[in-house]
Protein backbone atom coordinates (compact mmCIF):
# COMPACT_ATOMS: atom_id res chain seq x y z
CA UNK A 1 0.00 0.00 0.00
CA UNK A 2 1.43 3.64 -1.13
CA UNK A 3 0.20 6.69 0.92
CA UNK A 4 1.66 9.96 -1.07
CA UNK A 5 2.22 12.44 1.48
CA UNK A 6 1.88 16.11 -0.43
CA UNK A 7 2.80 18.00 2.72
CA UNK A 8 5.39 20.65 4.09
CA UNK A 9 8.12 19.34 5.90
CA UNK A 10 10.23 22.73 6.96
CA UNK A 11 13.15 21.63 8.78
CA UNK A 12 11.76 19.01 10.24
CA UNK A 13 10.68 15.50 10.48
CA UNK A 14 7.61 12.72 9.93
CA UNK A 15 6.84 9.83 11.62
CA UNK A 16 4.19 6.89 11.11
CA UNK A 17 2.76 4.56 13.94
CA UNK A 18 -0.82 2.63 13.82
CA UNK A 19 -3.84 3.60 15.19
CA UNK A 20 -4.22 3.81 18.96
CA UNK A 21 -7.44 2.21 18.35
CA UNK A 22 -7.66 -0.13 15.99
CA UNK A 23 -11.12 -0.95 16.13
CA UNK A 24 -12.70 2.34 15.84
CA UNK A 25 -13.36 2.47 12.40
CA UNK A 26 -14.56 6.57 12.50
CA UNK A 27 -10.99 7.39 14.07
CA UNK A 28 -8.54 9.04 11.93
CA UNK A 29 -6.79 7.41 8.93
CA UNK A 30 -3.86 9.51 10.14
CA UNK A 31 -2.36 11.28 12.97
CA UNK A 32 0.53 13.69 12.85
CA UNK A 33 2.88 15.26 15.56
CA UNK A 34 4.96 17.94 15.01
CA UNK A 35 8.16 19.87 16.20
CA UNK A 36 9.36 22.18 14.28
CA UNK A 37 12.90 23.44 14.00
CA UNK A 38 11.74 26.98 14.47
CA UNK A 39 9.75 25.83 18.28
CA UNK A 40 6.39 27.14 16.57
CA UNK A 41 5.03 23.31 16.58
CA UNK A 42 6.41 21.48 20.09
CA UNK A 43 4.77 18.40 20.27
CA UNK A 44 1.65 19.64 18.38
CA UNK A 45 -0.96 17.40 16.93
CA UNK A 46 -1.40 18.50 13.35
CA UNK A 47 -3.70 17.68 10.49
CA UNK A 48 -2.64 17.35 7.01
CA UNK A 49 -4.07 16.26 3.89
CA UNK A 50 -2.88 13.32 2.34
CA UNK A 51 -3.11 11.88 -1.24
CA UNK A 52 -4.69 8.43 -1.88
CA UNK A 53 -2.49 6.62 -3.78
CA UNK A 54 1.43 7.03 -5.12
CA UNK A 55 3.09 9.92 -7.10
CA UNK A 56 5.78 9.39 -8.79
CA UNK A 57 7.67 12.41 -8.70
CA UNK A 58 8.25 11.96 -5.06
CA UNK A 59 10.70 9.19 -3.56
CA UNK A 60 9.60 6.41 -1.53
CA UNK A 61 10.85 5.16 1.43
CA UNK A 62 9.42 1.55 2.06
CA UNK A 63 9.58 -0.25 5.42
CA UNK A 64 9.49 -3.84 5.67
CA UNK A 65 8.29 -4.78 9.35
CA UNK A 66 9.42 -8.58 8.36
CA UNK A 67 13.31 -7.44 8.73
CA UNK A 68 14.23 -6.61 12.52
CA UNK A 69 16.76 -5.18 14.25
CA UNK A 70 18.06 -4.69 17.46
CA UNK A 71 14.72 -4.40 20.43
CA UNK A 72 14.57 -1.10 22.40
CA UNK A 73 14.79 -0.54 25.97
CA UNK A 74 14.31 3.17 25.97
CA UNK A 75 14.83 6.63 25.60
CA UNK A 76 15.83 9.29 27.93
CA UNK A 77 18.69 11.81 30.33
CA UNK A 78 20.82 11.48 32.67
CA UNK A 79 19.63 12.40 36.06
CA UNK A 80 22.28 14.08 37.67
CA UNK A 81 23.01 15.19 41.31
CA UNK A 82 22.66 18.46 40.10
CA UNK A 83 19.01 17.98 37.95
CA UNK A 84 17.79 15.63 41.48
CA UNK A 85 18.79 19.07 44.13
CA UNK A 86 16.75 20.90 41.66
CA UNK A 87 13.75 18.71 41.45
CA UNK A 88 13.66 18.09 44.95
CA UNK A 89 13.79 21.62 45.51
CA UNK A 90 10.67 22.75 43.78
CA UNK A 91 7.08 22.63 45.37
CA UNK A 92 5.46 19.28 45.92
CA UNK A 93 2.87 19.75 43.76
CA UNK A 94 4.98 21.16 41.00
CA UNK A 95 7.77 18.60 40.87
CA UNK A 96 4.78 15.91 41.26
CA UNK A 97 3.44 17.70 38.17
CA UNK A 98 6.68 18.07 36.35
CA UNK A 99 7.70 14.25 37.02
CA UNK A 100 4.56 12.98 35.88
CA UNK A 101 4.52 14.66 32.42
CA UNK A 102 7.84 13.50 31.80
CA UNK A 103 7.94 9.79 33.21
CA UNK A 104 4.19 9.20 32.88
CA UNK A 105 2.49 6.48 30.37
CA UNK A 106 -0.97 8.93 29.67
CA UNK A 107 -1.60 10.98 26.52
CA UNK A 108 -0.08 13.96 28.17
CA UNK A 109 3.18 12.54 29.08
CA UNK A 110 6.23 11.90 27.03
CA UNK A 111 6.88 8.69 28.72
CA UNK A 112 10.65 8.79 29.56
CA UNK A 113 11.56 5.07 30.09
CA UNK A 114 15.41 5.02 30.76
CA UNK A 115 17.62 6.98 32.70
CA UNK A 116 21.34 7.51 33.19
CA UNK A 117 22.91 8.31 37.20
CA UNK A 118 26.80 8.73 38.28
CA UNK A 119 27.72 6.42 40.58
CA UNK A 120 28.88 8.90 43.03
CA UNK A 121 29.10 12.99 41.71
CA UNK A 122 29.19 13.60 37.98
CA UNK A 123 30.59 16.80 36.85
CA UNK A 124 27.16 18.50 37.71
CA UNK A 125 27.06 17.66 40.89
CA UNK A 126 27.65 20.81 43.34
CA UNK A 127 30.33 19.25 45.24
CA UNK A 128 32.93 16.16 44.17
CA UNK A 129 32.50 13.50 46.37
CA UNK A 130 32.66 9.40 46.38
CA UNK A 131 30.65 7.15 48.49
CA UNK A 132 33.78 5.98 50.13
CA UNK A 133 35.47 9.53 50.94
CA UNK A 134 37.95 8.96 54.32
CA UNK A 135 38.74 11.84 56.89
CA UNK A 136 40.43 12.14 60.18
CA UNK A 137 43.70 10.83 58.55
CA UNK A 138 42.72 7.42 57.06
CA UNK A 139 44.72 7.28 54.40
CA UNK A 140 42.65 3.80 52.66
CA UNK A 141 40.13 1.03 53.01
CA UNK A 142 40.16 -1.46 51.54
CA UNK A 143 37.28 -3.21 53.01
CA UNK A 144 35.42 -0.33 52.48
CA UNK A 145 34.16 -0.12 55.91
CA UNK A 146 33.02 3.56 55.64
CA UNK A 147 31.16 3.24 52.75
CA UNK A 148 28.04 5.29 52.97
CA UNK A 149 25.20 6.87 49.71
CA UNK A 150 24.43 9.38 52.49
CA UNK A 151 24.79 12.52 49.57
CA UNK A 152 22.97 10.62 47.35
CA UNK A 153 19.79 10.04 50.05
CA UNK A 154 19.83 13.90 50.27
CA UNK A 155 18.05 14.12 46.59
CA UNK A 156 19.11 11.86 44.02
CA UNK A 157 16.96 8.55 46.05
CA UNK A 158 14.01 10.73 47.21
CA UNK A 159 13.70 12.06 43.27
CA UNK A 160 13.83 8.35 42.10
CA UNK A 161 11.81 7.25 44.39
CA UNK A 162 9.40 9.21 43.24
CA UNK A 163 10.00 8.20 39.70
CA UNK A 164 9.64 4.73 40.32
CA UNK A 165 6.24 5.50 41.57
CA UNK A 166 5.07 6.94 38.47
CA UNK A 167 6.97 4.18 36.61
CA UNK A 168 8.53 1.20 38.03
CA UNK A 169 9.39 0.03 34.88
CA UNK A 170 11.99 2.71 34.34
CA UNK A 171 15.22 1.26 33.39
CA UNK A 172 18.81 3.05 35.87
CA UNK A 173 22.17 3.04 34.39
CA UNK A 174 24.91 3.72 36.72
CA UNK A 175 28.18 5.13 35.87
CA UNK A 176 30.87 6.14 37.64
CA UNK A 177 32.87 9.41 37.41
CA UNK A 178 36.26 9.01 39.67
CA UNK A 179 36.82 5.96 41.84
CA UNK A 180 37.92 7.27 45.52
CA UNK A 181 40.51 9.44 45.45
CA UNK A 182 42.38 7.25 47.68
CA UNK A 183 42.32 4.47 45.21
CA UNK A 184 44.08 6.99 42.48
CA UNK A 185 47.60 7.19 41.64
CA UNK A 186 47.46 11.11 41.78
CA UNK A 187 44.98 11.00 45.10
CA UNK A 188 43.11 13.61 43.07
CA UNK A 189 39.57 13.97 42.16
CA UNK A 190 40.71 14.94 38.56
CA UNK A 191 42.30 11.97 36.10
CA UNK A 192 44.36 9.78 37.52
CA UNK A 193 44.57 6.13 37.23
CA UNK A 194 43.11 3.09 39.34
CA UNK A 195 45.78 1.70 41.28
CA UNK A 196 46.04 -2.30 40.79
CA UNK A 197 46.06 -3.11 44.24
CA UNK A 198 42.64 -1.25 44.73
CA UNK A 199 41.07 -3.19 41.48
CA UNK A 200 39.65 -5.62 43.79
CA UNK A 201 38.37 -3.11 46.48
CA UNK A 202 36.57 -0.85 43.65
CA UNK A 203 34.61 -3.69 42.21
CA UNK A 204 33.42 -4.53 45.50
CA UNK A 205 32.06 -0.81 46.04
CA UNK A 206 30.46 -1.51 42.65
CA UNK A 207 28.56 -4.56 44.60
CA UNK A 208 27.68 -2.03 47.94
CA UNK A 209 26.75 0.55 45.41
CA UNK A 210 24.27 -2.14 43.65
CA UNK A 211 23.30 -3.62 47.20
CA UNK A 212 22.65 -0.33 49.02
CA UNK A 213 20.43 0.98 45.88
CA UNK A 214 18.70 -2.05 45.90
CA UNK A 215 17.92 -2.16 49.31
CA UNK A 216 16.29 1.36 49.16
CA UNK A 217 14.10 0.00 46.19
CA UNK A 218 16.44 1.38 43.59
CA UNK A 219 17.32 -1.44 40.96
CA UNK A 220 20.08 -0.82 39.01
CA UNK A 221 19.67 -2.26 35.36
CA UNK A 222 23.15 -1.72 34.27
CA UNK A 223 26.79 -0.54 34.96
CA UNK A 224 29.59 1.37 33.26
CA UNK A 225 33.03 0.95 34.87
CA UNK A 226 34.23 4.07 33.97
CA UNK A 227 32.62 7.69 32.19
CA UNK A 228 34.85 8.59 29.44
CA UNK A 229 37.89 6.96 30.86
CA UNK A 230 39.58 8.54 27.88
CA UNK A 231 39.21 11.90 29.73
CA UNK A 232 41.48 12.87 32.33
CA UNK A 233 40.65 16.86 32.06
CA UNK A 234 37.08 16.41 33.75
CA UNK A 235 35.93 17.27 37.40
CA UNK A 236 35.80 14.52 38.65
CA UNK A 237 37.33 12.05 36.41
CA UNK A 238 39.67 8.78 35.66
CA UNK A 239 41.83 7.40 32.79
CA UNK A 240 41.57 4.13 32.15
CA UNK A 241 43.26 1.99 28.82
CA UNK A 242 41.55 -0.21 27.34
CA UNK A 243 43.91 -2.79 28.81
CA UNK A 244 42.95 -1.12 32.48
CA UNK A 245 38.93 -1.62 31.64
CA UNK A 246 39.45 -5.23 30.44
CA UNK A 247 41.19 -6.62 33.31
CA UNK A 248 39.28 -4.74 35.69
CA UNK A 249 36.33 -6.34 33.90
CA UNK A 250 37.65 -9.52 33.48
CA UNK A 251 39.61 -10.44 36.72
CA UNK A 252 37.49 -8.25 39.57
CA UNK A 253 34.66 -6.96 38.50
CA UNK A 254 32.80 -9.51 36.29
CA UNK A 255 33.70 -12.12 39.39
CA UNK A 256 32.57 -10.27 42.04
CA UNK A 257 28.88 -9.86 40.23
CA UNK A 258 29.10 -13.55 39.63
CA UNK A 259 30.19 -14.32 43.21
CA UNK A 260 27.30 -11.63 44.41
CA UNK A 261 24.77 -12.90 42.48
CA UNK A 262 24.16 -9.66 40.70
CA UNK A 263 22.84 -9.55 37.78
CA UNK A 264 23.34 -6.04 36.73
CA UNK A 265 25.19 -5.50 33.45
CA UNK A 266 28.37 -5.14 32.62
CA UNK A 267 28.79 -1.84 29.66
CA UNK A 268 32.43 -1.34 28.30
CA UNK A 269 33.43 1.94 26.94
CA UNK A 270 31.24 4.67 27.54
CA UNK A 271 32.84 7.80 25.34
CA UNK A 272 33.22 8.99 22.00
CA UNK A 273 32.50 7.88 18.90
CA UNK A 274 36.24 7.80 17.67
CA UNK A 275 37.64 5.04 19.31
CA UNK A 276 35.98 1.77 18.54
CA UNK A 277 39.16 -0.47 18.92
CA UNK A 278 38.88 0.23 22.60
CA UNK A 279 35.48 -1.85 23.45
CA UNK A 280 36.61 -4.30 20.50
CA UNK A 281 39.99 -4.61 22.04
CA UNK A 282 38.18 -5.57 25.56
CA UNK A 283 35.66 -7.58 23.71
CA UNK A 284 38.16 -9.89 21.73
CA UNK A 285 39.36 -11.24 25.06
CA UNK A 286 37.16 -14.36 25.62
CA UNK A 287 36.93 -14.31 29.25
CA UNK A 288 36.72 -10.40 29.76
CA UNK A 289 33.71 -10.36 26.80
CA UNK A 290 31.56 -13.19 28.95
CA UNK A 291 30.62 -11.04 31.83
CA UNK A 292 30.04 -8.25 29.75
CA UNK A 293 26.56 -7.28 27.78
CA UNK A 294 27.38 -4.45 25.28
CA UNK A 295 29.18 -1.07 24.44
CA UNK A 296 28.58 2.58 25.33
CA UNK A 297 28.91 5.49 23.21
CA UNK A 298 28.95 9.27 23.11
CA UNK A 299 29.45 11.89 19.81
CA UNK A 300 31.64 14.54 21.58
CA UNK A 301 34.03 12.83 18.59
CA UNK A 302 33.74 10.53 15.71
CA UNK A 303 30.80 9.36 13.66
CA UNK A 304 27.81 7.18 14.67
CA UNK A 305 28.68 4.53 12.27
CA UNK A 306 31.43 3.29 15.22
CA UNK A 307 28.28 1.21 16.83
CA UNK A 308 27.88 -0.46 13.65
CA UNK A 309 31.52 -0.99 13.88
CA UNK A 310 31.52 -2.89 16.71
CA UNK A 311 28.94 -4.51 16.45
CA UNK A 312 30.04 -5.88 13.09
CA UNK A 313 33.29 -7.17 15.20
CA UNK A 314 30.66 -8.32 18.00
CA UNK A 315 27.28 -9.02 16.65
CA UNK A 316 26.31 -10.66 20.17
CA UNK A 317 27.04 -7.81 21.71
CA UNK A 318 24.61 -4.90 22.83
CA UNK A 319 25.23 -1.40 21.60
CA UNK A 320 24.03 1.92 24.18
CA UNK A 321 23.97 5.23 23.32
CA UNK A 322 24.60 6.92 26.41
CA UNK A 323 25.14 11.19 26.58
CA UNK A 324 25.07 13.94 24.10
CA UNK A 325 24.69 17.96 25.21
CA UNK A 326 22.80 20.73 24.09
CA UNK A 327 24.96 23.69 25.40
CA UNK A 328 23.78 27.48 26.75
CA UNK A 329 24.73 29.38 23.41
CA UNK A 330 23.10 27.02 20.77
CA UNK A 331 19.99 27.19 19.00
CA UNK A 332 16.95 25.40 19.36
CA UNK A 333 16.66 24.41 15.39
CA UNK A 334 20.12 23.57 14.99
CA UNK A 335 20.29 21.19 18.17
CA UNK A 336 16.84 19.87 17.15
CA UNK A 337 18.15 18.78 13.50
CA UNK A 338 21.60 17.34 14.55
CA UNK A 339 21.04 15.61 17.74
CA UNK A 340 17.34 14.19 15.87
CA UNK A 341 20.12 12.93 12.80
CA UNK A 342 22.69 11.74 15.28
CA UNK A 343 21.64 10.65 18.48
CA UNK A 344 17.89 9.50 17.45
CA UNK A 345 18.08 8.48 13.98
CA UNK A 346 21.64 7.45 13.72
CA UNK A 347 21.89 5.37 16.78
CA UNK A 348 19.21 3.40 16.79
CA UNK A 349 20.32 2.87 12.58
CA UNK A 350 23.41 2.16 14.16
CA UNK A 351 22.06 -0.87 16.84
CA UNK A 352 21.60 0.82 19.59
CA UNK A 353 18.84 -0.15 22.25
CA UNK A 354 19.33 3.33 23.83
CA UNK A 355 19.72 7.02 23.11
CA UNK A 356 19.88 9.35 25.94
CA UNK A 357 20.57 13.10 26.10
CA UNK A 358 23.12 14.93 28.87
CA UNK A 359 20.80 16.11 31.46
CA UNK A 360 17.88 16.03 32.65
CA UNK A 361 17.53 19.49 33.98
CA UNK A 362 19.83 22.80 35.14
CA UNK A 363 19.05 26.05 36.80
CA UNK A 364 19.66 29.67 34.44
CA UNK A 365 22.65 29.77 35.07
CA UNK A 366 23.36 26.26 34.18
CA UNK A 367 24.42 25.40 37.49
CA UNK A 368 24.97 23.28 39.77
CA UNK A 369 28.11 21.78 38.40
CA UNK A 370 31.92 20.87 40.27
CA UNK A 371 34.47 23.67 40.16
CA UNK A 372 35.95 22.75 36.79
CA UNK A 373 32.85 20.98 35.73
CA UNK A 374 31.03 21.72 32.68
CA UNK A 375 29.30 25.37 32.97
CA UNK A 376 27.27 25.48 29.58
CA UNK A 377 25.50 21.85 29.37
CA UNK A 378 21.79 23.00 29.23
CA UNK A 379 19.35 20.39 30.89
CA UNK A 380 16.04 19.42 29.19
CA UNK A 381 14.41 21.56 31.70
CA UNK A 382 15.30 24.79 33.25
CA UNK A 383 14.31 24.88 36.60
CA UNK A 384 13.86 27.93 38.55
CA UNK A 385 12.37 27.63 42.05
CA UNK A 386 9.04 25.86 41.21
CA UNK A 387 8.90 26.63 37.86
CA UNK A 388 10.25 24.38 35.17
CA UNK A 389 10.82 25.62 31.43
CA UNK A 390 11.29 22.92 28.42
CA UNK A 391 14.06 23.03 26.59
CA UNK A 392 14.94 21.65 23.42
CA UNK A 393 16.42 18.11 24.92
CA UNK A 394 12.85 17.73 26.14
CA UNK A 395 11.69 17.39 22.47
CA UNK A 396 14.05 15.82 21.29
CA UNK A 397 13.80 13.23 23.47
CA UNK A 398 9.69 13.11 23.55
CA UNK A 399 9.50 12.99 19.65
CA UNK A 400 10.26 9.42 20.13
CA UNK A 401 10.36 8.31 23.63
CA UNK A 402 6.03 8.78 23.85
CA UNK A 403 5.95 6.55 20.70
CA UNK A 404 8.47 3.84 20.85
CA UNK A 405 8.11 1.99 23.97
CA UNK A 406 10.55 -0.10 25.38
CA UNK A 407 10.10 -3.42 23.30
CA UNK A 408 9.79 -1.95 20.25
CA UNK A 409 12.00 -3.12 17.77
CA UNK A 410 13.77 -1.26 14.94
CA UNK A 411 12.63 -2.51 11.31
CA UNK A 412 14.21 -1.94 8.15
CA UNK A 413 13.69 1.41 5.64
CA UNK A 414 15.70 2.79 3.21
CA UNK A 415 16.88 5.97 3.17
CA UNK A 416 16.05 7.87 0.23
CA UNK A 417 18.24 10.91 -0.68
CA UNK A 418 18.06 13.52 2.67
CA UNK A 419 15.44 11.73 3.79
CA UNK A 420 16.64 10.30 7.12
CA UNK A 421 14.91 8.05 8.84
CA UNK A 422 14.10 5.30 11.40
CA UNK A 423 11.21 3.01 12.21
CA UNK A 424 10.23 0.64 14.66
CA UNK A 425 7.06 -1.53 15.45
CA UNK A 426 5.89 -1.53 18.82
CA UNK A 427 5.20 -4.49 21.66
CA UNK A 428 1.29 -3.52 20.75
CA UNK A 429 1.69 -4.06 16.24
CA UNK A 430 1.82 -0.40 15.78
CA UNK A 431 4.40 1.15 13.05
CA UNK A 432 6.37 4.17 13.72
CA UNK A 433 8.51 6.66 11.53
CA UNK A 434 10.85 9.25 12.44
CA UNK A 435 11.56 11.11 9.46
CA UNK A 436 14.19 14.24 8.79
CA UNK A 437 13.99 17.21 6.43
CA UNK A 438 17.25 19.35 7.29
CA UNK A 439 16.94 22.07 4.58
CA UNK A 440 14.64 24.77 4.68
CA UNK A 441 12.38 23.80 1.96
CA UNK A 442 9.20 21.32 1.68
CA UNK A 443 9.66 17.99 0.67
CA UNK A 444 6.67 15.41 -0.58
CA UNK A 445 7.34 11.57 -0.46
CA UNK A 446 5.53 8.33 -0.38
CA UNK A 447 5.41 5.71 2.46
CA UNK A 448 5.51 1.93 1.31
CA UNK A 449 4.67 -0.46 3.96
CA UNK A 450 5.66 -4.01 2.85
CA UNK A 451 3.64 -5.21 6.28
CA UNK A 452 0.90 -3.57 7.17
CA UNK A 453 -2.16 -3.65 9.91
CA UNK A 454 -5.67 -2.75 9.07
CA UNK A 455 -5.67 0.80 9.76
CA UNK A 456 -2.36 3.01 9.88
CA UNK A 457 -1.83 6.25 11.50
CA UNK A 458 1.13 8.88 10.44
CA UNK A 459 3.06 10.37 13.32
CA UNK A 460 4.58 13.91 11.40
CA UNK A 461 7.73 15.80 13.24
CA UNK A 462 8.15 18.99 11.16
Amino acid sequence: MYIALLVVLLLGFFGCNKSDDPGNPDGPPVQNWVTSANAVNLLYNKSFDFASGKDDRYPVIEINAAETFQTVDGFGFSLTGGSAMLLHQMGATERATLLKELFGKDSNSISVSYLRISIGASDLDPVVFSYNDLTGGLMEDPQLLHFSLSRDTLFLIPVLKEILAINPDIKIMGSPWSAPVWMKSNKNSVGGNLLPQYYSSYAQYFVKYIQAMKARGITIDAVTPQNEPQHGGNNPSLVMSAAMEGEFVRDHLGPAFHAAGITTKIIIWDHNCDNPQFPIQILNDATAKSFIDGSAFHLYGGDVSALSAVHDAHPDKALYFTEQWTGSNEAFGDNLKWHMKNVIIGTMRNWSRIALEWNLASDPSFNPHTPGGCSQCKGAVTISGSQATKNVSYYIIGQVSKFVPPGSVRINSNVPGALHNVAFLTPHGKTVLVVLNEGANEENFNILQEIIGSQLHCIRLL
